[in-house]
C-alpha cells in the first residue's frame, strides 16, 4: 500500500498474483452500492407506512438513485481524471456512508430523495472507478479476472444482501437497515485505506475526451452490446413477478429470485477463471444462452419447469456480463478506461430506465406479460450480432501472452 510520501504503486509493479484483499474491497464497495440501489424495494410497505408516503412514491426512490448514477457518471469522470484514485473512491463510499445516515435519519420524504439521488451520484462515480481500479493493480494477462473479482459484490448482493437486508428491516425496522449500511461504509473506508493501494491520475496532457474515447476501436461495440444484453435483462427482470405469476409461481417469488441470484454467482466465477483467454467466446455465448432462455419463456412461459430453468440459466449468463463488458471496455479504451467506463455505467442506466418503460407499455398492451420475452429477443439479436463482428477490437479471441 501508497503511505503518505511513499511512492505508488503502478502498473509496471503489479504483483503476478491477484491482489485479493484490495480487489475484495472494491467487491464490497459493489456490494454496499447494489445493496443501497435496491434496498428501497425490499423495504417498500414498511417504508410508505413509516413515510406516510404511498408504495408508489417510495418506488420513486429507486428511480432518483438511478438518475443521480445517470447524470453523475460521465461529467464527474471527465473532471476527476487529474486526481488521484484512492481518494476518488474513498469520496465514493464516505457519499454511501452519509446518504444512508440521512436516509436511515430523516423524517421527510424531499430530504429522502435528494439523500437517494446524492447516493447514486457515488453510484456512478463509484463503478466508473472500479474495473480501471481492478485492472490498474495486476499485469495485462490478469485483468479480466481481477475485474471478475471485484465485481463479484454484484450477485452477492442480489443473492443474499438484498434478501438479508429486507429480513433486517422487518426484524428492527426500515430506517435500522439503512444504518446498517452506514455502518458497512465505514468499515469499508478503514479497509480501503489498510489494503487498496492509491494510483495517480492521468496528467493534463495525457487526458482525453469523451469524443476521443468513443471514437477509439471498440469502444463503441462494446458500448452498443451492453445496451442491447442490459435492455433485454431489464425488460424482463423488472417485471419478473408477472412472470411468475403466469406460470403459477408468485408464491414462490424469493425462491425464483434467489435461484436467479444463486446462478449469478457461479456464472461470475467461470467467468472470473476464462475471461483472460475466453473473452470473445464467453460474450457470444452468454448473449446466445440469454436469448434461448427469452425464447424459453415466449414459448412456454406459462410453464413452471420451464420457468425454473429458463431463469436458472438467465442467471447464470447475467452473472458475469458485467465482468465481460468491463473486460472489453479496458482493452479496448487502454488507458483511457475510466471515461470508457463512465460510458458504460451511463449506458447501463439507461438501460434499466429504457427497460422498465418498455416493458412496462408492453404489459398495459394488448398482448401483455406474453409480449415481454419476445421482445426481449431483438434486442439480445443486436447485441449478439454486435459482438460477433467486433472479431478485431471490442471482442477480440484470445489474447496473446494470455495464461494457457
Amino acid at each position: 500500500m501508497s503511505g503518505a510520501g511513499a511512492p505508488c504503486a503502478t502498473a509496471a509493479s503489479a504483483p503476478e498474483r491477484l491482489p485479493l484483499a484490495a480487489l475484495l474491497a472494491l467487491a464490497m464497495a459493489g456490494f454496499v452500492t447494489i445493496l443501497t440501489e435496491a434496498l428501497p424495494a425490499g423495504l417498500l410497505l414498511p417504508m410508505s407506512a413509516g413515510l406516510g408516503v404511498s408504495e408508489a412514491l417510495v418506488g420513486q426512490l429507486v428511480t432518483v438513485y438511478a438518475l443521480g448514477s445517470l447524470a453523475a457518471a460521465i461529467p464527474l469522470t471527465a473532471a476527476t481524471q487529474s486526481l488521484r484514485r484512492r481518494p476518488l473512491l474513498l469520496a465514493a463510499i464516505v457519499g454511501f456512508a452519509a446518504t444512508n445516515t440521512a436516509t436511515a435519519l430523516t423524517d421527510r420524504y424531499a430530504v429522502m430523495l435528494a439523500a437517494r439521488f446524492l447516493a447514486g451520484v457515488s453510484a456512478g462515480l463509484l463503478w466508473s472507478l472500479a474495473a480501471g481500479y481492478a485492472a490498474r493493480m495486476v499485469p495485462p494477462h490478469l485483468k479480466g479476472r481481477a475485474i471478475a473479482v471485484a465485481m463479484i459484490g454484484t450477485p452477492l448482493a442480489l443473492s443474499l444482501g438484498i434478501p438479508a437486508g429486507t429480513l433486517l428491516g422487518a426484524a428492527v425496522g426500515w430506517r435500522s437497515a439503512f444504518a446498517t449500511m452506514s455502518v458497512l461504509a465505514a468499515a469499508l473506508v478503514v479497509w480501503v485505506l489498510a489494503k487498496v493501494p492509491d494510483f495517480p491520475g492521468r496528467a493534463s496532457g495525457r487526458r482525453q475526451g469523451l469524443a476521443a474515447v468513443f471514437r477509439l476501436p471498440g469502444v463503441r461495440p462494446v458500448l452498443l452490446a451492453t445496451l442491447g444484453f442490459v435492455l433485454a435483462h431489464n425488460l424482463l427482470y423488472t417485471y419478473i413477478a408477472p412472470l411468475a405469476a403466469r406460470a403459477g409461481l408468485v408464491a414462490r417469488l424469493d425462491a425464483l429470485l434467489f435461484a436467479f441470484g444463486t446462478a449469478a454467482v457461479a456464472g461470475i466465477w467461470i467467468v472470473g477463471v476464462l475471461v483472460d483467454r475466453r473473452l470473445r467466446a464467453l460474450t457470444l455465448a452468454s448473449t446466445a444462452l440469454f436469448a434461448l432462455a427469452a425464447l424459453a419463456l415466449g414459448l412456454r412461459g406459462d410453464a413452471a419447469p420451464v420457468v425454473w430453468a429458463a431463469v436458472a440459466l438467465w442467471g447464470l449468463v447475467f452473472g458475469g456480463v458485467a465482468t465481460l463488458f468491463q473486460t472489453a471496455s479496458a482493452h479496448a479504451a487502454g488507458e483511457a478506461a475510466d471515461v470508457a467506463q463512465s460510458m458504460i455505467v451511463t449506458v447501463w442506466n439507461l438501460a434499466i430506465a429504457g427497460g422498465g418503460l418498455l416493458g412496462g407499455a408492453l404489459l398495459e398492451s394488448r398482448w401483455g406479460v406474453a409480449a415481454l420475452p419476445w421482445a426481449a429477443l431483438p434486442l439480445l439479436a443486436i447485441a449478439l450480432a454486435t459482438a460477433w463482428s467486433a472479431r478485431r477490437h471490442g471482442f477480440p479471441g484470445p489474447r496473446p501472452g494470455a495464461n494457457p
